[in-house]
């Protein structure tokens, strides 16, 4: 059976996207810059075909500004890492020309970022998104695309959630590639970290959901596949949810719950279609996944698993120091002040937290757990407001939102505020998707 151009070029992107998932969601130097490689090959090959070409000039024409900005931002972080003479850095990195001048060598030239290796591949990643919008913009440009793609999330999320769930109940050891290790008590799927696995399923989840509502249309009713489907995503939904619970990530339990009564209650209160059976799965969910499993999974720690403000990890110890989470955000507070302007660089949080802390041994601490602050000590006030103000225009000039994204910023806002999932590319490339996809303009 020969595919059509669309499923072509979408079965690509879901290889790439793939990819992101196998390898820890894509979050190292080396994943970053075989991405950013696939997705601009992608991207050319997308452009040879004239009604993506046709697309993609439209969306730049419609968007002119919020890609103006974002450009404008990309050029900032590649400010960041321009060697600069050095005396210019006490404009522009106070902190960064004392630092340079205690070390022996005398060196004449040095850029604004801390880490300028690590700076260097986050803006691939940063390409990479951009990069990313036009794509779903030229392919995915109909519900049933749309609909293709959540049924791509809510399998992905089905085998990851799958192979999480079975090595946690072997005792978590290291498999092939896959270091579960980290957290021998919790299920991590493919990646590293326990909440940012949470976090993907709860984007496939969201897929999954949706994609069930969408069978209801009439364009599915004529399909005998329809009702086997149903029973497939209904299947997924078990494992992804039963997968978030194992994970014991507290703010992706606590993200799971308010998911689904958020959906209740648009469902009961907002919804003009009176869908029984989607009412009831939402319920399922509630009392058998949430409960339930949770109880079986944890019965000790069934509410505290949704209190993900209280203090969960060990602490960061030295003779000199002892750093919690929260004293490690709040040292990242501190730091603005002096890298309000500029930042110490794309990816440099850790370099910079071991300038500060020179006894910690081999003990540090390579992320903020606070995304917003992270992001404005790592690209300043000036590279911040540059992406804030891409993205705001972008998201927001005159658009209208599916109920979907109401959940999807308040994700963002909490993991913002209270996590570093962020920092991982496959995160933020879910964000992108739902943000895009969901976006309707209005005429």
């Amino acid at each position: 059976m020969q595919l059509s151009k669309n499923k072509k070029y979408q079965s690509l992107f879901f290889f790439i996207l793939s990819i992101y998932i196998i390898f820890n969601g894509g979050n190292s130097n080396i994943a970053i810059q075989i991405n950013f490689i696939l997705i601009s090959l992608l991207f050319l090959y997308c452009l040879k075909d004239k009604n993506y070409y046709l697309h993609f000039k439209i969306f730049c024409s419609k968007n002119k500004i919020s890609i103006f900005f974002f450009i404008s931002f990309i050029l900032f972080l590649v400010f960041q890492i321009v060697p600069l003479p050095i005396e210019y850095l006490k404009l522009f990195s106070h902190v960064k020309y004392e630092y340079i001048s205690k070390l022996s060598n005398n060196g004449l030239y040095s850029s604004i970022s801390l880490s300028p290796s690590n700076s260097i591949f986050q803006i691939f990643n940063f390409i990479s998104l951009l990069i990313l919008i036009f794509i779903l913009k030229m392919i995915f440009y109909t519900d049933r695309h749309k609909n293709r793609l959540f049924l791509f999330l809510s399998f992905a999320g089905f085998i990851s959630a799958f192979f999480g769930i079975i090595i946690y109940l072997i005792g978590s050891p290291d498999f092939l590639i896959f270091k579960n290790t980290y957290y021998p008590n919790s299920a991590t799927g493919f990646f590293v970290n326990r909440t940012v696995f949470a976090i993907f399923l709860l984007f496939c989840l969201i897929a999954s959901l949706e994609f069930l509502k969408n069978l209801d249309e009439s364009k599915y009713k004529k399909k005998n596949n329809s009702f086997f489907l149903k029973i497939y995503i209904r299947l997924f939904i078990i494992f992804i949810t039963i997968g978030i619970i194992t994970s014991f990530s507290r703010i992706g339990n606590f993200l799971l719950l308010f998911t689904a009564l958020a959906y209740l209650i648009y469902e009961f209160f907002y919804s003009k279609s009176n869908n029984k059976s989607f009412r009831n799965i939402i319920l399922l969910i509630i009392f058998f996944d949430i409960i339930i499993l949770g109880f079986y999974f944890g019965s000790s720690e069934l509410f505290n698993r949704f209190l993900f403000l209280k203090e969960d990890i060990s602490e960061i110890s030295s003779t000199e120091v002892n750093l919690s989470r929260f004293q490690i955000a709040k040292f990242a507070v501190n730091q603005l002040y002096y890298f309000k302007f500029f930042g110490y660089g794309a990816g440099s949080f850790e370099t910079m937290f071991q300038i500060m802390f020179e006894n910690l041994d081999n003990k540090y601490a390579n992320h903020a757990h606070s995304d917003i602050i992270e992001f404005i000590g790592e690209f300043g006030f000036i590279g911040f407001a540059l992406l804030v103000i891409s993205l705001s225009n972008f998201i927001f000039k005159k658009t209208t939102y599916h109920f979907t994204n109401l959940i999807i910023f308040s994700f963002l806002i909490i993991l913002l505020v209270f996590d570093f999932s962020l920092h991982t590319p496959l995160i933020q490339i879910f964000f992108i998707i739902f943000l895009t996809l969901n976006k309707k303009i209005i005429q």
